[in-house]
């Protein structure tokens, strides 16, 4: 069935009106999932990177070095995590502003500052692209002549059984997923943005996640990458015990190529190894800079698609219904076409540059004094805390949620500028005030509410 399947999903991605890139991605995904190809990528493969430059051993630069460069943000993610369907983007960061809004704030500000073009675009899905366009209309001062979006490409969830196009007509856009955000070589080639860029002088590409306020455009890394001919840069930084989970860079021994390596991609033997945050060391941060004709180059040279390394999840067509149909989804990381560029580089970045938002844990501490508001809306830790952010774990029952979250802060978040940790068990409403300082645990069986002015220490 799986030859019919793969065409049948090919039709399907053509009357839904994806580029010829696309299909040609989820083609060769298809065939090497249907091949039974691993995607183990083994640890007696791998051996560490090796010493890695550090961004504060750059040297300074000036408005030369952002003239060839443009901001890009993947923005097709909805805050579902957080029990929202809105873009992520969208949600408030801090003081009155959303992600979004500091974003655009931060590229106006480079721009004032350098008298750089810096053009902001933003790689979108059809759940996001509505949304994030009519917030964008506040901002008409970003027009640059250059789109504003370009779309994430769409593709089939297979039913686990059979591979065929799953069919769900009680929710029909449950029939598809995005193919990870390893595709977005593919949707800037397939969309022409990559095309445009190149022509109106644009070398260089920053790339990073929308709800990290931390990774900002800094001048000296396309100098540095112009310098040293580098095709592909990843900022990384040094591993801790919270890495264990993430993405780590080694080097394939076969050839000395730098790759990226996920749990997804971790043989059962092999958890252990990957859980060796001082082996691996280096962490990928999901930001990248890209040499934008050498990755025009290498795309034509592979007939428009990078061959990355599959990663496949295995799903229900509804996530929400553990009943429903199983399936598989084929994805990739944007991080894995490290493999595929000869002399790609690393920097290791301090972690104020990595402090992304996934849960409403993270949004509390982003929110709260343990971050300030900086020149160029920059977003950092408040210098007291850089490097040891506080630990938050609230009960997910009751701050899972967002507007549950928000509902239990009604007057903004505690302090934690002198908190240490803080974790809650039950429902526990905060007034305005409460200062957390050290280490602090409540539990509650019952709904409580710690009244204004509280302070909760060890």
């Amino acid at each position: 069935m799986s030859a019919e399947g793969l065409l049948a999903a090919e039709e399907k991605m053509r009357q839904a009106e994806q580029s010829e890139e696309a299909i040609l991605g989820f083609r060769r995904a298809y065939e090497r999932l249907e091949r039974g190809e691993s995607a183990f990528i083994r640890s007696s493969d791998l051996e560490p990177a090796g010493d890695v430059p550090s961004l504060s051993e750059l040297p300074e630069a000036g408005a030369d070095a952002l003239e060839q460069v443009v901001a890009i943000r993947l923005n097709g993610g909805l805050a579902t995590t957080m029990g929202l369907r809105q873009p992520k983007s969208l949600v408030l960061a801090r003081e009155g502003r959303t992600f979004l809004d500091l974003i655009v704030g931060q590229t106006l500000a480079l721009r004032e500052r350098y008298g750089a073009r810096l053009p902001l675009v933003l790689m979108n899905s059809r759940a996001t692209s509505h949304d994030t366009r009519t917030a964008l209309e506040r901002h008409p001062e970003l027009d640059t002549g250059l789109p504003l979006e370009f779309m994430q490409s769409m593709i089939p969830k297979l039913e686990a059984s059979t591979l065929a196009p799953v069919s769900w007509p009680e929710a029909p856009e449950l029939e598809w997923c995005p193919p990870g955000h390893g595709d977005i070589y593919a949707a800037l080639r397939g969309s022409g943005v990559l095309a445009r860029l190149i022509d109106a002088g644009f070398r260089y590409a920053m790339v990073s996640n929308s709800d990290n306020l931390g990774a900002s455009v800094d001048p000296r890394i396309p100098a540095h990458m112009a310098a040293g001919a580098i095709p592909f840069l990843m900022e990384v930084i040094e591993g801790t015990e919270a890495e264990r989970k993430g993405g780590h860079i080694a080097r394939r021994r076969a050839d000395e190529q730098l790759i990226l390596r996920e749990v997804a991609q971790t043989a059962p033997e092999d958890e252990q190894s990957f859980r060796d945050y001082r082996r691996w060391r280096y962490y990928n941060t999901n930001s990248l800079w890209l040499d934008l004709k050498a990755l025009a180059d290498t795309l034509d040279a592979a007939g428009g698609v990078l061959d990355l390394p599959l990663i496949v999840n295995r799903k229900t067509v509804d996530p929400r219904r553990k009943d429903s149909t199983p399936v598989i989804q084929l994805e990739s990381a944007m991080g894995a076409a490290i493999q595929s560029f000869p002399g790609a580089r690393l920097l290791c970045v301090p972690r104020t540059r990595f402090v992304p938002v996934k849960t409403t844990n993270d949004l509390l501490v982003l929110r709260s004094d343990a971050y300030r508001l900086a020149d160029g809306m920059l977003v950092e830790p408040i210098p007291e805390r850089a490097g040891r952010l506080p630990f938050v774990d609230l009960d997910g029952r009751f701050y899972g949620v967002l507007e549950e979250f928000d509902r239990r802060f009604p007057d903004g978040p505690p302090s934690l500028r002198d908190a240490e940790r803080l974790v809650v068990s039950g429902d526990v409403t905060f007034r305005a005030g409460v200062v957390v300082r050290g280490a602090a645990q409540v539990e509650a069986a019952n709904p409580v509410e710690i009244p204004a002015g509280t302070v909760l220490s060890d």
